[in-house]
């Protein structure tokens, strides 16, 4: 748990509403389930890393716990973590065994059938047990202690823990879908979710649109609300530049997927490099689960720990997030943070409208505009900087943790009302 010390900019805002977030009949601190697919210090995924973030921030105000599973990879879900109780940063973290691995090959042979043929609707439930994680001991907790709980935050929309666990104690559910335009969510298995719970937070206004308009739920009690970030307070591109020997370089960060746009990245970075013979480097952080290319210009570190990312960034003349698919870029809003412009798919109306609101990058749609937009970013240094403030600002003004808290804490009384 985040504690409140002397330093806490926002002490006195916790002393002030700490007492209303009580149960009125116990008159305790409201206890909130967090659940989610997986969870820990080793879970670096997105809307994983997203839900400790907000779980460690809410454990201020509320009895906060964690329900999860003991499984680390995503592909597999085998089950790593061991099952039981323990504590973790201040919270405590319920783990529940998954009842079986998924089979990757099978999986995929089934999603093919599913989005490519006529189906029924128990063909896509087998779907969604065969995508995971699904674990029977989680559900016969979250239905056996509903009562137990004042509410149950359910993160990510896609996996089973959120689907099969979110109908259990509905009329306790909030959802952060962290949704996109993506095959999956045009199941029809999806009808009923988004319209069960009691409230649903967005993380940006294209996600709340895009939600609203298919699943017409506008009626639901919401927010948009997205997450803030938190930066290490020296940060220092020459420790980078001396540590890896990298200047010059465009950064990508995060999981080197191909559903993520890197194969296309590659391609497009190969053939900017072709066509201009520039000395730019492509630089990744993260796991890759794809192969990458072979060449001197493209360097792979792996996962760094948070101050070799942030200096990577502020070290990179650009960051470049490939993927069309997202609900919140978190990597956008970090290097905003370190005043650096981003390049980003266009084809990402989430990606777009981030770039639009703060007017702190440029989108691509095809090989053309990429090299239209690295060429005037990288000959352009005054452009870079002024697009790197004016991300900063936009961070600043509406991504701080204050901010963040706030609107779940309001959420979560409007609920309560």
């Amino acid at each position: 748990m985040i504690g409140r010390s002397s330093g806490d900019p926002y002490a006195q805002f916790h002393k002030e509403t700490e007492i209303l977030y009580k149960n009125k009949e116990t008159e305790k601190k409201y206890k909130i389930a967090f659940v989610v697919q997986r969870y820990g210090l080793d879970v670096n995924g997105g809307a994983e890393f997203h839900c400790r973030l907000i779980a460690e921030r809410m454990a201020k105000y509320f009895d906060v716990e964690v329900l999860t599973t003991c499984a680390i990879d995503y592909m597999t879900w085998k089950n790593e973590y061991v099952a039981g109780v323990e504590e973790l940063n201040g919270l405590k973290i319920r783990r529940f065994p998954v009842d079986f691995p998924r089979d990757v090959s099978k999986f995929n042979k089934f999603s093919s059938n599913i989005f490519g043929r006529k189906h029924s609707e128990a063909d896509e439930i087998e779907w969604m047990k065969l995508q995971g994680p699904y674990s029977t001991q989680l559900f016969d907790h979250i239905e056996k202690s509903k009562k137990d709980y004042d509410y149950f935050i359910f993160f990510t929309y896609l996996y089973c823990t959120t689907f099969f666990g979110l109908p259990l104690v509905k009329d306790k559910a909030i959802l952060v879908p962290t949704a996109h335009d993506e095959p999956p969510i045009y199941l029809s298995i999806f009808k009923s979710l988004f319209n069960i719970p009691q409230a649903i937070i967005y993380n940006t206004e294209e996600e709340k649109s895009f939600l609203n308009s298919k699943f017409k739920n506008e009626g639901i009690l919401s927010d948009i609300v997205g997450i803030g970030i938190d930066i290490p307070k020296d940060i220092n591109e020459n420790d980078f530049i001396e540590k890896y020997n990298f200047d010059n370089f465009l950064i990508y960060v995060g999981r080197i997927d191909e559903s993520k746009g890197c194969k296309q990245l590659f391609e497009y970075f190969l053939k900017f490099k072709n066509e201009t013979g520039s000395e730019l480097k492509l630089v990744l952080l993260g796991n890759p689960v794809m192969k990458i290319p072979t060449h001197p210009d493209i360097a792979c570190l792996g996962f760094v720990n948070d101050q070799d990312k942030y200096n990577a960034i502020k070290a990179s003349k650009i960051l470049i997030m490939p993927s069309k698919y997202e609900s919140l870029s978190m990597v956008l809003l970090e290097a905003w943070h370190c005043k650096k412009p981003v390049l980003v798919n266009g084809q990402c109306e989430v990606l777009k409208g981030q770039c639009i609101r703060s007017n702190a990058g440029l989108w691509y749609e095809n090989y053309e505009e990429f090299r239209e937009c690295l060429d005037l970013l990288l000959a352009d240094e005054h452009l870079r900087d002024q697009l790197g403030n004016r991300g900063r600002k936009f961070v600043d003004e509406n991504y701080s943790w204050e901010n963040i808290e706030k609107k779940y804490l309001d959420l979560i009384e409007r609920v309560t009302k």
